[in-house]
């Protein structure tokens, strides 16, 4: 047994690696070939020093010269090696030669396995820490279709040596998961840091497949990386589909909308329709190399403390019906997403937002854990190449307009405003209409739990038919 740690919690009673490895080496069915390209063959190493491992490896190789990877698993499109793709054929072309070179009647009761990673560890000048692909395609029956897991890693230690190790550690975690863990996918994404400290590695991308896994929607195995503290962003696309933000972001444009979508109302679509034009419009934004993303806080997915996975999924249908890229961040202060968006781009930034959320974040308070306060935190929104795109709010004191000219802010932050106003950083939405500014999501949101009339006038066109067919947010006929 042994101890580690998961966020702030300590947990006791950890399997440790060795035994891991060795219930797995001892299973008499489990059989299966491990193919690791960059960092050594760490995970392989663990079965082989259990004992017992004659009757689980079948192959360990370790493809390293790129002609001889070439060779085998053909040519990538984009000539890259540390991709999804490339992960993906190894683990295929390893189990299809396990199933010809093997006669079914010998081995009945065999479950066949393909273990591979492809990564690349921290360089010499330690200025790109690394990153990698892991993936295990296994069977749970002698005679059914095959299950797949796919992840993507961030390396966060600065030694190559104990990165090697790190992922040595991660792969018997997955390959113990995928046999001891597969009826409960959030438990065996939890043991995937087991005895792996939090600050060692980060898990930005998990993928379920296969007929196991079929009533798996990988949306929430995303959430779940970010509610456990594993990755601070999580992205998926239209169809459900979990996206690499490393991958979807790099060298792109940002157009990002924050908000709880709790549902998705003619005031947010407004507010998106507007700031894209207005992005669009700047001469540096090209429109084929842009990201929309609808933006939501892992704190505004939370109700009375808790995160309801089935709300989520509601407010992530209706994202997706609009044909949305959707992300889940751990961010609560804009300037700490702007800072993640710049570890992937340097081309333009925009944030969509209404008049309320701009006068939040030249509010003081907003910064309290910062030592230069306002003036750090603001820098660091605005250090990059960033533009607010701001929507008018009506003021329910008087029902007068509030946009970037009449913001009611504190008279010490006024000069420091003004200074990102008048540098053309901040952009007013002028062509807004005052009967949509007055929708209010958290009425619509009871209104449609009551199926009281007239909440669909308030939502764009087809979300209220999407909600009443798939009985989103608690609507009964």
């Amino acid at each position: 047994m042994a101890v580690s740690h998961k966020g702030d919690i300590l947990v006791e009673n950890i399997l440790t690696s060795k035994t891991k490895a060795l219930k797995i080496n001892l299973n008499k069915n489990i059989y299966g070939t491990f193919s690791e390209i960059g960092a050594g063959q760490e995970t392989v190493r663990h079965f082989f020093r259990a004992g017992g491992s004659s009757g689980t490896i079948a192959k360990a190789m370790s493809a390293y010269d790129k002609d001889f990877s070439d060779a085998i698993y053909g040519i990538e499109d984009d000539k890259r090696y540390v991709t999804e793709s490339r992960l993906k054929k190894m683990l295929r072309h390893e189990i299809q030669l396990i199933e010809s070179r093997l006669n079914r009647h010998k081995h009945p009761d065999k479950m066949y396995f393909s273990y591979a990673n492809t990564v690349a560890t921290i360089d010499f000048a330690k200025q790109f820490k690394g990153h990698g692909w892991v993936g295990i395609h296994f069977q749970l029956s002698p005679h059914e279709q095959h299950n797949e897991i796919v992840l993507h890693l961030r390396f966060k230690q600065t030694d190559a040596t104990l990165q090697q190790e790190t992922l040595g550690r991660l792969g018997v975690n997955l390959i113990y998961g995928a046999f001891y863990h597969n009826d409960n996918p959030k438990d065996l994404i939890s043991s995937l840091y087991d005895n792996i400290e939090i600050d060692e590695i980060e898990i930005d991308m998990i993928n379920f497949s296969g007929p196991r896994f079929t009533y798996v929607d990988n949306r929430l195995m995303s959430l779940q990386l970010v509610k456990n503290g594993m990755t601070n962003a999580v992205m998926f696309n239209d169809s459900g589909k979990n996206l690499l933000p490393a991958q979807e972001l790099y060298k792109k444009n940002i157009l990002a909308l924050r908000g709880r979508f709790r549902p998705v109302t003619k005031v947010n679509m407004d507010l998106y329709e507007e700031s894209q034009k207005l992005f669009f419009a700047d001469k540096r934004v090209d429109q084929n190399r842009t990201r929309t993303i609808f933006e939501i806080t892992l704190s505004n997915l939370k109700n009375e403390g808790e995160i309801n996975e089935r709300d989520f999924l509601d407010r992530a249908d209706l994202l997706c019906s609009l044909g949305q890229i959707v992300m889940i961040t751990n961010f609560q202060e804009y300037y700490k997403l702007v800072e993640y968006f710049g570890e992937f781009t340097n081309e333009q930034i925009g944030f969509a937002m209404g008049a309320d959320s701009i006068m939040n974040i030249f509010d003081i308070k907003y910064y309290h854990n910062l030592k230069g306060s306002i003036l750090e935190g603001v820098g660091k929104l605005f250090s990059h190449n960033l533009k607010i795109y701001l929507h008018p709010i009506l003021d329910d004191a008087d029902n007068t307009i509030i946009d970037s000219n009449n913001l009611k802010l504190n008279h010490r932050v006024k000069e420091l405003y003004a200074y990102f106003k008048t540098s053309h950083k901040i952009i007013d939405i002028t062509n807004y209409r005052i009967e949509h500014m007055k929708i209010q999501a958290p009425d619509v949101f009871k209104k449609i739990r009551t199926n009281e009339k007239g909440w669909e006038a308030m939502l764009p066109e087809g979300i209220a038919e999407t909600i009443k067919f798939k009985g989103l947010f608690g609507y009964k006929k």
